[in-house]
């Protein structure tokens, strides 16, 4: 039988023959399989008062033969969709799906019956529990005979990746006399916080081999990603994505809950990645989480840990997790550590910046090994680490790379942040919690502060202290209690932010993102026409899963899209950004109506950009009266996503938008590429033979003139305007840029522009056959 919501013509023409014979009084005594064991079954389930077929069901589960899974899956729905609570032999409903089960190997055992497990039965049906309870647990646990495996597969199941993990790698540590009977009382983790009851039984159980496993398997949790596995109630042809399994996870997090009665320095840092891992998305992002359940377990510990140092792991589960009630959680443990220390989250999080030994430099020498704020370790300059050096120093030296390549992009993330939400520090918190420091002072000392209502600067250090240069050298020091921030050009005039883009240019001073060279975006009149939402970046093609990436990085939530129930509107979406004052951006996506043919029914490829808005308690607020930079920076994310994953990009891209898109107006982040190309291509070697015009970079080259267009990179050939496919590579021209990219569309030019300028130089078949 494939489903039970039919049965296969074999399977009709057996049930019919076996109801004319019952009906004539035949006797079946000769019968047997599973065909005649689930014709038994279905048709007791159907009439149990009848005798005879009680009979037949007892002949049916005494017959000793093989069942398939999907079939003994069947009959326990079939037992469950009943009717038979409170019968006299309430136990016959299940003669055959439990011999039925007792066929199968203990891994299909458990696929059979996952909702019939001891833990939902005794929950959700207590009295067939007591009826049944026994026998399903002796069904269900696997003699404990050849090993440890046996032992800990009865717990974990093995049916995930992780969980084959534990009963196989772990199996001999976790299956231990010392471990296992924590690794049981772990599987009891059913409740969403550890009771002082749990704890402490967990506290009698926990010895120095479990102290010993425990982060060993943290770190494997930590580095553990999704599988596609067969899904449960299939014969393999349906699959799904699988991260943890429920009962895997349940084990896990009591496995996290244990962390809180351990004092080590390994157990903040491991939580925190543990937090990052489960908290984030399938393939690392998106608004779920894979395991929700581990990601508040971690979080909670971390919380009811507390100190100062748990704040750096919340605020890596910040900047990369986007799940809205683990978020919460995350400020709830923030404002509960702030107040305790008597500051507001954001003060509590400068202040906790771990420095990982590092110098005022941002790096740290020991014994000829270098770590460098980037992560990289290098050994008296060179790359090549001798054998001869200390393994367990080279040790420590990487596992603070690791955390720093962690840190590092999420204090990026969190200062970027504090530019577009325009806060304000004192001077002395600035100097003494950024400047100072080796790891926020990278980015800071590379950022334009202003005073409040005053001048701004770069950084400079002299002997007052830290001060501000503008642009004419002049200096500006700011007493201790100052108020400032970072520096926004929407707030400036065009004279002002060219001085800054210039001095940068000429200085070669590179900024940790877009201040300078931000781009604005201003009201424009066709948004005070449409007064209440805008169409500026509408009826874009974007690769969904890439714009999804995208968005969800910063910090946009609910683009979720598939082909999974049209009739349910999964072919329509909202993304969501909750912006500073109460606001809620808004921004709607939908899936063409070629996109099912397209895609072949499986996951969504291409998705559509439509209106975006602005709402506060559940109005729509006029776009004039969103505050500017507000506006600016949430048209900027919608900019960016579509200047990044525009199918418009395509290198080998045809149609009308492909088109329109690949050649037409240049959106406000292209103009501000256009400025930084015009700074930068004096100091090039091709200066000569570069030009700006319009919408285009022009090179000429010794075979042809090309005109690469500064949105998309598409490249025209001159005199007829030919397109020239170039598939971008890796590697290319290094140019200094005053600003690391989001997208590197502005690098991918200049690579081209290198290219193209010496174009009788290329080799590349595919390029040379176009130009020639």
């Amino acid at each position: 039988m494939d489903a039970w919501a039919r049965l296969s013509e074999d399977d009709e023409r057996e049930f019919a023959r076996l109801d004319a014979a019952f009906e004539a009084g035949e006797e079946l005594i000769d019968e047997g399989g599973a065909e005649f064991g689930t014709w038994a079954h279905v048709r007791f389930c159907a009439e149990p008062a009848d005798e005879r077929r009680r009979a037949l069901v007892e002949q049916a589960a005494s017959d000793e033969q093989e069942w398939d899974r999907i079939t003994v899956t069947g009959l326990w729905r079939v037992s469950a969709y009943t009717r038979h609570s409170g019968h006299a032999d309430e136990a016959a409903f299940y003669r055959v799906p439990l011999a039925a089960a007792a066929s199968l190997p203990y891994a299909e055992r458990r696929l059979a019956l996952r909702w019939w497990a001891p833990d939902p039965l005794r929950r959700y049906h207590e009295r067939l529990w007591e009826v049944i309870g026994d026998q399903v647990t002796a069904l269900l646990t696997e003699p404990e005979t050849a090993g440890p495996a046996e032992a800990v597969r009865n717990v974990v199941w093995e049916e995930d990746r992780f969980s084959a993990l534990m009963a196989g790698e772990f199996a001999t540590r976790l299956g231990s006399p010392d471990v296992l009977p924590l690794l049981r009382h772990w599987a009891t983790a059913t409740t969403a916080r550890p009771s002082a009851r749990w704890l402490a039984k967990a506290a009698a159980l926990l010895g120095d081999a479990a102290l010993d496993l425990i982060p060993d398997v943290l770190q494997a949790l930590e580095a553990h990603r999704e599988a596609t596995l067969p899904a449960p109630y299939s014969r393999g042809e349906r699959t799904e994505t699988v991260f943890l399994r429920e009962r895997t996870a349940t084990t896990l997090r009591g496995l996290i809950w244990t962390c809180e009665l351990i004092d080590e320095p390994w157990v903040t840092p491991l939580l925190g990645d543990v937090a990052v891992t489960t908290g984030t998305g399938i393939g690392g992002s998106g608004a779920n989480a894979r395991s929700e359940l581990l990601a508040n377990a971690a979080i909670g510990v971390l919380s009811r840990r507390g100190g100062l140092e748990v704040v750096a792991q919340l605020a890596r589960v910040q900047a990369k997790v986007r799940k809205k009630t683990i978020l919460a959680a995350v400020d709830r443990t923030l404002n509960e550590v702030a107040g305790q220390a008597g500051l507001s989250p954001e003060q509590l999080l400068d202040r906790t910046v771990p420095t990982f030994g590092l110098g005022p430099g941002g790096t740290r020498t020991e014994q000829g090994l270098c770590l460098s704020l980037d992560g990289r370790i290098t050994f008296e300059g060179r790359k090549t680490i001798p054998k001869t050096v200390d393994k367990e120093l080279l040790a420590e030296f990487r596992a603070t790379a690791k955390e720093l390549k962690q840190v590092v992009p999420a204090e990026r993330f969190r200062v970027e942040r504090a530019l577009a939400t325009e806060r304000i520090w004192r001077w002395r918190d600035v100097c003494e919690h950024f400047l100072d420091h080796p790891v926020t002072g990278a980015l800071a000392r590379g950022l334009i502060w202003e005073i409040l209502q005053g001048p701004a600067g770069l950084p400079i250090e002299g002997g007052q202290g830290w001060a501000l240069t503008d642009p004419a050298g002049r200096r500006i020091q700011p007493s201790p209690d100052t108020p400032v921030l970072l520096w926004h050009p929407i707030a400036h005039t065009v004279e002002e932010v060219r001085g800054w883009r210039d001095h940068l240019i000429a200085n070669d001073l590179r900024q940790p993102f877009k201040q300078a060279f931000r781009e604005v975006y201003l009201l424009t009149p066709a948004e005070e026409r449409t007064r209440d939402h805008s169409r500026r970046f509408a009826r874009h093609l974007l690769r969904y899963g890439q714009a999804k990436a995208l968005l969800t990085g910063r910090g946009w939530t609910g683009m979720s899209l598939g082909h999974w129930g049209w009739e349910y509107g999964s072919h329509e979406a909202e993304a969501t950004k909750e912006l500073p004052g109460g606001l809620t951006a808004h921004w709607d996506f939908h899936l063409d109506e070629d996109s099912f043919d397209r895609d072949g029914g499986g996951t969504a490829s291409i998705c559509v950009s439509g209106d975006l808005r602005f709402r506060s308690e559940g109005r729509v607020v006029p776009l004039a009266e969103v505050p500017p930079l507000t506006l600016s920076e949430v048209l900027r994310d919608a900019d960016l996503a579509v200047g990044v994953t525009s199918t418009g990009l395509d290198p080998e891209g045809h149609g009308e938008y492909w088109e329109s898109y690949g050649f037409g107006d240049l959106s406000e982040s292209a103009e501000v590429r256009r400025d930084a190309l015009s700074r930068l291509l004096p100091r090039l070697s091709i200066a000569g033979r570069c030009t700006l015009d319009g919408r285009f970079l022009h090179v000429k080259g010794e075979l042809r003139t090309y005109k690469i267009h500064l949105g998309s990179g598409n490249i025209l050939m001159e005199p007829n305007d030919a397109y020239l496919c170039i598939v971008p590579g890796g590697g290319g021209d290094q140019v200094f840029l005053p600003f690391e990219e989001d997208g590197g569309m502005l690098s991918l030019i200049l690579s081209k522009a290198f290219l193209l300028a010496a174009d009788t130089e290329i080799t590349d078949p595919s390029i040379t056959r176009q130009i020639r």
